[in-house]
């Protein structure tokens, strides 16, 4: 596989490298420090992959790789970054990985992994699994790829949400606002300014003392009155879409 390599922090891009050339599945790595050399190195070579840095001065990470996702044969994307309040928008773009740094040889050779599964898929497939898009979250100070799929609701808490699983609860920095825009075409639905909640695991809506609420399984969660209509309709059509397949 062959890889580009950028960061405008010359210590940190020679570390990106050494570890990438360590890789026996990586045959030859190119290095930019800047989204101008990236865009001349992509024009003399044909990578794979470009593992990319987010903060540079003039065209930044999440710039360039929207301009690389115009490409005919647009590389794979991994972000190589200190922050974590871009991770939303990485996935958004289509990224196959989000790396923290300092980078560790175990954490790259697994987005390295992640990078040739990711090359191998059909492109039906692929976008398949852009469509399942995965979150990072951070799991006793191990970033863990989490399916949205497995996400069965929303809890607001400030500017963070709390990503609720079967197995548990993983809080990132991404505010409830934000997510209910991005995945309602995933199915989830905004059901109090509190809430979003993945509509096919809805199991009831009724009406309780306080208002209405539904029900996932074991677990209850209020609806407010303005979102309450949106939601009825949203429950019918869903119902019908099942009677009808």
């Amino acid at each position: 596989m062959r890889v580009l390599a950028v960061d405008d922090e010359a210590p940190a891009l020679d570390e990106l490298a050494y570890l990438l050339r360590a890789d026996p599945r990586v045959s030859r790595v190119y290095t930019a420090s800047d989204a101008t050399e990236a865009l001349r190195a992509l024009r003399d070579a044909d990578v794979d992959a470009v593992f990319l840095d987010i903060r540079m001065p003039g065209l930044d990470g999440m710039e360039l790789a929207r301009v690389l996702r115009r490409f005919a044969r647009p590389p794979a994307i991994v972000f190589i970054t200190a922050y974590d309040n871009a991770a939303a928008d990485a996935f958004d773009l289509g990224a196959v990985d989000y790396v923290r740094k300092p980078i560790q040889a175990s954490r790259l050779a697994e987005s390295v992994r992640r990078v040739i599964a990711s090359l191998a898929l059909p492109s039906d497939k692929k976008a398949d699994e852009h469509e399942d898009q995965v979150i990072p979250v951070e799991l006793a100070g191990t970033t863990r790829m989490l399916p949205r799929s497995s996400v069965r609701w929303v809890e607001a808490q400030g500017d963070y949400a709390r990503l609720h699983t079967a197995d548990g609860s993983h809080l990132v920095r991404v505010p409830l606002a934000t997510l209910a825009e991005r995945w309602s075409e995933s199915g989830f639905v905004r059901i109090h300014r509190s809430y979003l909640v993945q509509i096919r695991l809805i199991d009831e809506l009724r009406l309780a003392n306080s208002g209405y609420v539904v029900l996932l399984g074991d677990v209850e969660l209020p609806v407010s009155r303005r979102h309450t209509r949106d939601l009825k309709d949203r429950l019918v059509r869903a119902a019908k879409q099942d009677w009808t397949r």
